[in-house]
């Protein structure tokens, strides 16, 4: 019977098929749906490889939906940090009236926690209210945020108490907060007083007219290379979860070409099976990211916080995600058995597979470089988008670049290898055999390590333009205390007596101009030169809470003293929150690959499980099976973090140059990022020992 017999195809078709159909005539619907119809009635195996790429596709789902809420998040904590801010009014306002309101700001700081706080005092009934509450606190009361109630209340927060002895009479709204974790008081006074050069400021409405100033062109530049780090990793994870069940897939689609399915018709029916696994994935991603979002305000990565009313996605980016995923799901479906020839009896995967094209994929990376390279010298946040999407767009090339070129180096080293013990040559053999299939499961690690190491090699690079030094390090365990002459300043004898008493306090000197090599940055700062008084404290070094002892004693006798310790890094503020972003991010990454690895590693034993099962039979010890498998993910990994360093490195120096700053490699941490990307492989290998137990049992040599 020929193949191109119409009728016999006919006689062949499987179900639902029409008669007469021209074999290139298109069918995707209905072919969809037959490949969907596949993989539900397909039976345990069938349910069991879609339940894994669906959790698969769900976690990348969750965390793309997270990422496409970040300008939300971002436009709404602005809002209300611009909403609640009263500095865009200092100056105007000479005298009371009604409708104004004396403010003074008393940031400080309690261990590691900063502290927002503001003294106020309304000069008429129509004083401004501040956004979050709903009246001013009277003299001698407290509105506090609930994060910072909940610290006052535990008994870590006892020292504080003392700072913050006043009742409080109420708590902050999420309207005045910058997040939930943010700890803001506001506390009532009738002793504030404005005058010229006063740190009291009289205002009649919140809110800063004057928008915040964006990111300057090394933050933006660090933005965008942030998304890009984060973002890509994922879209690589969804692209190889997609690929799941391999060969399991091309012997049921050889079997489809057996009852006389067309080329065509078995990749759209593959595709739709594919598609089934991407739309359940997609489900459970939104419901994930449902869930998470419920509980994102009990949830704070490096001090970074977020109300769960503004992780909400935008509608554009939302609909890419929910719609990209599943037509990814079916496009790399498609591409992927394009290369494949699949006849009946699945005879061609045994055959041996051409060999990997070096081409195209050093390509990616080259054209990728040959975007960045004139970006060096240019200010990328001089409103210029084109500069903006060129610098992303080859990140992402480049990037991309080691997601290609990873599959062709372990197929070319591996087909070099050779010798060794038992568990060796059994690694050696599976990947000589299908190095895809363990390329594809680390490449997510090796571009989110390339990424990150280009990361940590810029923000090493500029830290010296956001962190500066609180005085020289031999003023470690000293503290100064700024006070403005023009101010409510106390008596300087009794502040000096009273910090001299304070426990922990071992000297107290000077009442003058702060010296230049130890003026503290932030709030405060003395450049204003002789308005203001400072009092240097040297504390026991040995007592941990002694700063926090003398920031109370300066607080209870001058409210508008700032405090600072000396001899210790200040980071600035958005460089800081970036920072915070990047660790939080790739926690979240780092958790997904090593999810994703694990999801993947357990779908090799599935797939091997015959084998595996043949090899118990024959009396293979399990630990050299396991040894085996740990040779079989170790040596991808070793090459992809090989690669990822390569390029990492190259990439920072890139965009340090397109910064205007030195080249300098931050070894130990690049080191320690390296080694827990390795430990993070060894981690997921280890865990996935049960399963390999499960499939060494002799049920695994059953066929039905």
């Amino acid at each position: 019977m020929s193949r191109s017999d119409p009728r016999a195809a006919n006689d062949a078709a499987p179900p639902g098929a029409r008669p007469g159909r021209r074999p290139g005539h298109p069918g995707w619907p209905r072919e969809l749906l037959l490949g969907a119809r596949l993989a539900r009635g397909g039976g345990r195996g069938a349910m069991v490889r879609v339940g894994l790429t669906a959790l698969g596709v769900a976690l990348g789902v969750a965390l793309l939906l997270v990422a496409a809420s970040l300008p939300h998040v971002l436009h709404a904590r602005d809002q209300r940090v611009a909403a609640r801010e009263e500095t865009g009014f200092r100056g105007e306002l000479r005298q009371p009236a009604a409708n104004t309101l004396l403010i003074a700001a008393t940031d400080g700081q309690f261990r590691d926690v900063l502290i927002r706080g503001r003294l106020v005092r309304p000069e008429g009934p129509d004083a401004p209210i501040p956004p979050g509450l709903t009246r001013l606190p009277a003299s001698g009361q407290l509105i506090v945020s609930p994060h910072l109630l909940e610290l006052l209340r535990s008994p870590e927060g006892k020292l504080l108490r003392q700072r913050l002895p006043q009742p409080i009479v109420g708590t902050i709204g999420d309207a005045g907060l910058e997040g939930p974790a943010e700890s803001a008081y506001y506390l009532g006074s009738d002793d504030l007083r404005a005058g010229p050069g006063s740190p009291v400021e009289r205002i009649d409405r919140f809110g800063n007219p004057n928008a915040t100033p964006g990111l300057d062109s090394v933050l933006t530049t660090l933005a965008i290379v942030v998304l890009a780090a984060l973002l890509l990793p994922i879209a690589v994870f969804i692209a190889a979860a997609v690929r799941f069940g391999g060969e399991a897939r091309d012997r049921r689609l050889a079997a489809l070409r057996l009852l006389g399915a067309d080329a065509r018709m078995t990749r759209r029916i593959a595709a739709g099976e594919a598609l089934v696994a991407a739309l359940i994935g997609t489900i459970a991603g939104v419901a994930i990211f449902l869930v998470g979002r419920a509980f994102a305000g009990h949830v704070a990565l490096f001090g970074a916080s977020v109300f769960p009313a503004d992780v909400t996605p935008t509608a554009s980016l939302a609909l890419a995600v929910l719609l990209g995923v599943p037509a990814a799901a079916v496009i790399v479906t498609l591409v992927t058995l394009r290369r494949v020839v699949i006849e009946p009896l699945g005879t061609v995967r045994r055959a041996a597979p051409r060999r990997r094209r070096l081409s195209w994929r050093l390509a990616l990376p080259v054209l990728g470089t040959l975007l960045l390279l004139p970006l060096v010298g240019h200010d990328v946040a001089a409103g210029e988008t084109t500069h903006e999407l060129q610098l992303a767009t080859g990140i992402v090339l480049v990037l991309l670049g080691v997601a290609a070129l990873l599959p062709w180096l372990v197929e070319s080293v591996v087909r070099r290898l050779g010798g060794g013990g038992v568990a060796w040559q059994l690694a050696i053999r599976r990947l000589q055999l299908d190095s895809g299939t363990s390329a594809r499961v680390v490449s997510g690690i090796a571009v989110a390590v390339a990424g990150a190491i280009a990361l940590q090699t810029a923000f090493s690079g500029v830290e010296a333009n956001y962190v500066k030094a609180n005085g020289p390090a031999s003023a470690r365990g000293e503290a100064a205390v700024l006070l403005e002459r023009e101010g409510p300043t106390p008596s300087v004898a009794r502040l000096r007596t009273a910090l001299a008493a304070t426990p922990g306090v071992r000297a107290v000197t000077g009442a003058h101009v702060v010296p230049e090599t130890h003026r503290p940055q932030g709030r405060g700062d003395p450049s204003a030169g002789p308005n203001t008084l400072t009092i240097t404290v040297r504390t026991d070094s040995a007592d941990d809470d002694a700063i926090d002892r003398v920031r109370t004693t300066a607080e209870r006798i001058a409210p508008l003293a700032a405090t600072y310790e000396l001899g210790i890094r200040v980071v600035g503020r958005q460089y800081a929150a970036l920072r915070r972003g990047l660790f939080a991010g790739a926690v979240a990454v780092l958790l997904l690959i090593g999810g994703s690895m694990l999801v993947g590693a357990i779908e090799q034993l599935q797939e091997r499980r015959r084998p595996l099962a043949a090899l118990a039979a024959f009396g293979t010890p399990r630990t050299t099976v396991a040894r085996s498998i740990l040779w079989q993910t170790a040596i991808p990994i070793a090459l992809g973090l090989a690669l990822a360093l390569a390029t990492g490195l190259a990439l920072g120096a890139m965009l340090l140059r397109m910064v205007d700053a030195p080249v300098t490699f931050d070894l130990p941490q690049i080191a320690g990022m390296t080694a827990a990307s390795a430990t993070v492989v060894v981690l997921v290998t280890v865990l996935s020992f049960p399963a390999l137990r499960r499939t060494m049992r002799p049920e695994g040599l059953r066929i039905e």
